[in-house]
């Protein structure tokens, strides 16, 4: 190749861009967010949080599902222990919980209150070669001070107010509130259990109308892997806790060891969605598509935390790598999703303009009550640690398979460690991102993201114009909840 075919061409990135405004008929609050991770999963905001150690764990996974959009369990941690998030995940809410929890009469009080403790729960069924004889609730145990005494000395098993297989959330709810009770089991005509309803998913249906869930009414949840020795134990175990959505996460996705994953775990779980990546290049997109990937995940080192493109100096700016990726995946009706980059809530726009379906979530979220980031106190402000999984310390933790570092002694991080303003409750953020999103979707005269996909036209700008588009000549007194000055 000739020294000048080297330079393949110019590439942009978000703050290199704008959108060009457009005759509009649509109103921000009229404008519909939803859009698809994979052909058959759909989300109703087009978010996912990041599959980070200081981002996603089952609270978050379970704030974002709420919201609407879908979280990504790390893998920083052992196959059970991530499994168990999962599990959490997908029993926090139902509309009829078809596999419960349940003991039998000789199990002790103490067992029935670990159990409850561990999936936060007040309440389990309890049941002799599967038929329901009673149920034991906190009520039940609120007054008992012996809890070695088997369960049937203090459970509820005359009156026991039941119902039959078909019965709808609506006829459930009638029936609580006529017998003052907050949990119902549903029984078959031989008294067998097959499923619980209770009142606190009833009422978290109403309090979350926007929730992501599957066909059981349970939350949606993905998790991470990486392309380690681990791996199918790994994915064994997500896919009996009911993952949804496996993320196959490497920092080269354009590999042999990602390309031949995704091919395995198709085969051997040809149900489950699996998102392959980080990717940049159309070449790359075709390859995992081949390999039988869902979904395919843009970004090799635009995230705040990531020093990829510096260590190794590999990497390409983010809107092009999504323009590319997303002409490919089109061919083929495969979703992209956006990774890194994103410091605004404009910048999840041009992510979605430029062909992404999707964008994923870290730094924005890491400072939110629901990370299992820590918190800490730096000059009278609160902060919660936000680290890359290319940062020493993640990598010591378990992530060095991301980067190909599996066996290394000594490991050359890619990623860095820091702190990010604490931010309250994530509904918050989600709000003011939503929220910037709806405005650019109503200044393009977009409806949905597939209308601003086929209408965005980009204005390539300056740097005097990136400063024009900030607050400027101005010293800001008091910052708004969706725009805060970032240290370059």
């Amino acid at each position: 190749m000739a020294f000048e075919d080297k330079i393949i061409k110019e590439a942009l990135t978000f703050d290199d861009v704008l959108l060009v405004p457009q005759y509009s008929e649509v109103l921000p609050k009229d404008v519909d967010v939803s859009t698809y991770l994979t052909k058959t999963i759909k989300l109703n905001i087009p978010l996912m949080s990041a599959g980070m150690d200081t981002v996603t764990e089952s609270r978050m996974a379970i704030a974002i599902a709420r919201e609407g959009g879908i979280g990504v369990i790390h893998k920083n941690m052992t196959v059970e222990e991530q499994a168990s998030e999962v599990d959490k995940v997908k029993r926090s809410e139902h509309g009829v919980i078809v596999d419960p929890f349940y003991l039998s009469p000789d199990n002790k009080i103490y067992e029935a209150m670990e159990l409850m403790a561990k999936y936060r729960i007040s309440g389990v069924p309890i049941t002799v070669n599967g038929k329901l004889v009673g149920i034991i609730t906190n009520r039940d145990i609120r007054f008992e001070t012996d809890y070695s005494k088997p369960i049937k000395e203090i459970m509820t098993s005359s009156n026991l107010i039941t119902a039959k297989e078909g019965i709808t959330l609506e006829e459930a709810k009638e029936i609580m509130k006529k017998h003052k009770i907050e949990k119902l089991p549903i029984v078959d005509d031989d008294g067998n259990l097959k499923g619980l309803i209770t009142i606190k998913d009833i009422e978290k249906a109403v309090k979350y109308p926007n929730a992501a869930k599957d066909s059981k009414g349970r939350l949606l949840c993905a998790a991470a892997v990486g392309v380690s020795k681990d791996t199918d134990e790994r994915v064994d175990a997500l896919v009996k806790a009911q993952v949804d959505v496996i993320v196959v996460d490497t920092a080269h996705g354009h590999s042999k060891g990602v390309i031949e994953t995704v091919k395995r775990i198709k085969s051997r779980y040809p149900h489950i969605q699996v998102v392959a990546g980080n990717i940049a290049t159309a070449e790359a997109a075709r390859d995992l598509i081949e390999a039988g990937a869902d979904c395919v995940k843009v970004g090799i080192g635009p995230g705040s935390i990531c020093t990829t493109r510096v260590v190794a100096g590999i990497g390409v700016p983010q809107i092009t790598a999504i323009m590319d990726v997303a002409k490919v995946a089109k061919e083929y009706g495969i979703p992209v999703i956006a990774d890194g980059g994103i410091r605004y809530s404009g910048d999840i726009t041009k992510a979605l303009a430029a062909g992404a379906d999707v964008v994923m979530i870290g730094s924005l979220f890491a400072g939110c009550e629901e990370s299992p980031g820590e918190c800490e106190i730096y000059q009278g402000r609160r902060f919660k640690v936000y680290r890359g999984m290319g940062s020493l310390s993640a990598m010591k933790a378990g992530s060095k398979d991301r980067y190909f570092q599996e066996d290394a002694s000594k490991l050359v991080p890619e990623g860095v460690e820091g702190r990010v303003p604490y931010k309250g409750p994530l509904e918050d953020t989600v709000f003011q991102l939503i929220g910037g999103l709806k405005s650019g979707m109503g200044y393009c005269g977009a409806r949905t993201i597939k209308e601003l996909q086929q209408k965005a036209k980009f204005v390539k700008i300056t740097q005097a114009g990136v400063r024009e588009s900030h607050p400027h000549d101005i010293y800001i007194t008091k910052e708004a909840p969706n725009y805060s000055v970032h240290v370059e």
